[in-house]
């Protein structure tokens, strides 16, 4: 029961210091006199029929200048109309589109190829990623370009949200995901980033490429993102900057099903053996052991090895952490409401965050049609 209150102690230690750590971000304010990089926005697809206008219409209507940004997608064997689509509007948009096919290029596969191939045919000296599923404001890349030119970063990580968020099963992962959001922030303002969401991320091509890009993680089909970020801040400490700010929010949906999720959680969670980085395996490893530890006192309380009264102390020091950090970042979203579930939340977070963590050590996971394994 003492290591067990150690673990959460510790648990409720980290959760605050991320706390702390995201009040002290420093938010933009978008100055039309700031020069203008051109980005070059990657978009890697596959089967996005459904979505993919909508993000191109976004896309479009960008309170940026036309001349500084292009878009590239990237389609990876998309089964559906996804390409047809894009092509169609193509060819009516005065916006730079380019289309490409990733089976056009001998021993490209899945999204980070995609990614990379996109990134080889950009004409932009900063690179700008998101995902064929999602939706932006106006002010994204105007708000990527000044938080270049306040904090000359190479590496920039976005807010992402789960939108919308009508029904119950909705709003928990929307909870659940806005605390993920705010310790990658607070993690990158200590600077010790642990992660960040490839939904939402601008670097720059050349940090890119000094960093030899993806080289190194190829076998893991996912993390075209954090270990891209790893990589760039051990390159480059200190220069990984974080948009807090509500006009560089990305939207995009919450798993439809629970099988939806669960793959979703275990393709995150197989990432976690092959972090290099100290931090990001501690902060793993501290998540984890708090939620072990509910799991025992819980289990204690009903078995009687210990009082109702210590779970109710330990629950209590878990939670109240949690709901600082996400009241912070839930504002940030204009979804504060989402509080009043945290208690709820917590009664299903033990059991998943442990059956994820069993299932991502295996490794095996279905995505966009795939079924894939981490080596």
């Amino acid at each position: 029961m003492l290591l067990a209150f150690l673990l959460v102690g510790a648990y409720a230690v980290v959760i605050l210091r991320c706390w702390y750590a995201w009040k002290q971000l420093p938010e933009p304010r978008l100055s039309t006199d700031t020069p203008p990089a051109f980005f070059s926005v990657i978009i890697p697809v596959r089967n996005e029929a459904q979505n993919i206008i909508s993000l191109l219409q976004d896309l479009e209507r960008q309170q940026y200048p036309a001349s500084h940004y292009e878009v590239i997608v990237v389609d990876d064997l998309s089964e559906d109309a996804t390409s047809e689509l894009v092509s169609q509007f193509q060819a009516q948009t005065r916006m730079p589109l380019t289309l490409l096919f990733l089976a056009d290029f001998s021993g490209k596969r899945q999204k980070k190829a995609a990614v990379e191939t996109g990134i080889q045919h950009a004409k932009g000296e900063w690179i700008a990623c998101t995902d064929g599923d999602c939706r932006l404001s106006p002010q994204w890349l105007q708000t990527f370009n000044q938080i270049k030119q306040d904090q000359s970063p190479k590496m920039i990580s976005g807010p992402v949200a789960y939108a919308p968020t009508q029904t119950l099963w909705q709003q928990l992962q929307a909870l659940e995901f806005s605390a993920l959001i705010g310790v990658g922030a607070a993690s990158i303002a200590v600077q010790k980033p642990t992660m960040c969401n490839g939904a939402n991320l601008a670097y720059e091509k050349a940090a890119f490429y000094e960093v030899n890009g993806f080289k190194g993680n190829e076998q893991v089909p996912s993390g075209d993102d954090e270990f891209l970020l790893h990589k760039i801040h051990q390159k480059y400490p200190g220069q990984i900057a974080f948009a807090k700010s509500s006009q560089a929010v990305v939207q995009t949906p919450a798993a439809a099903t629970i099988t939806q999720f669960l793959h979703q959680r275990v393709r995150w969670a197989s990432k976690w053996k092959h972090y290099e980085s100290l931090s990001s395996q501690a902060l793993a490893l501290v998540v984890l052991g708090a939620n072990v530890a509910v799991l025992v006192v819980l289990l204690g309380a009903v078995f009687n090895y210990c009082s109702w009264g210590l779970l109710g102390i330990v629950l209590t020091t878990k939670i109240v952490p949690d709901a600082l950090l996400l009241q912070q970042v839930l504002g940030l979203f204009g979804k504060k409401r989402l509080l009043s579930l945290l208690w709820f939340l917590q009664l299903v977070y033990v059991p998943y965050i442990l059956i994820t963590a069993f299932l991502g050590l295996r490794g095996k996971y279905q995505w966009k049609g795939r079924e894939l394994r981490t080596a």
